[in-house]
């Protein structure tokens, strides 16, 4: 799988910006998908992830710091994975990562086979 990200941008504290994950390959439907992000001098996080499912939000993972503010969705005939991302604040400021794995959605960077080449959000105050 090859996973192309996109939509990142400079946008003021308040804003909204949307990310998207094209991925490669006829299975995208089987793997999970998460988006990480990783500011400098910082370790890489998953803000969001989602199970193979597109209609389950049960499956859906969210870190504390974006509940409410981004949402993780899919579109299995497109092969695209989407985060949504509002009310942005300066601290949400990194560059952003998707990656896909097969099997259960999954939080920790190890357990992801397949990255993005990451897309730079940047939120002013």
């Amino acid at each position: 799988v090859q996973l192309q990200a996109s939509g990142g941008g400079l946008v003021q504290a308040g804003g909204s910006l949307r990310l998207s994950c094209a991925a490669s390959g006829r299975t995208f439907s089987s793997y999970a998908m998460g988006w990480f992000r990783q500011a400098p001098g910082k370790e890489r996080e998953c803000v969001a992830a989602k199970s193979w499912s597109e209609f389950s939000t049960y499956y859906a993972y969210y870190a504390d710091s974006v509940k409410g503010r981004f949402t993780i969705s899919r579109d299995n005939a497109k092969s695209t994975v989407y985060l949504q991302m509002n009310s942005l604040k300066p601290e949400d400021t990194a560059v952003y990562y998707c990656a896909a794995r097969l099997g259960p959605r999954a939080t920790r960077p190890d357990e992801y086979d397949y990255w993005g080449q990451g897309t730079q959000v940047t939120v002013s105050s």
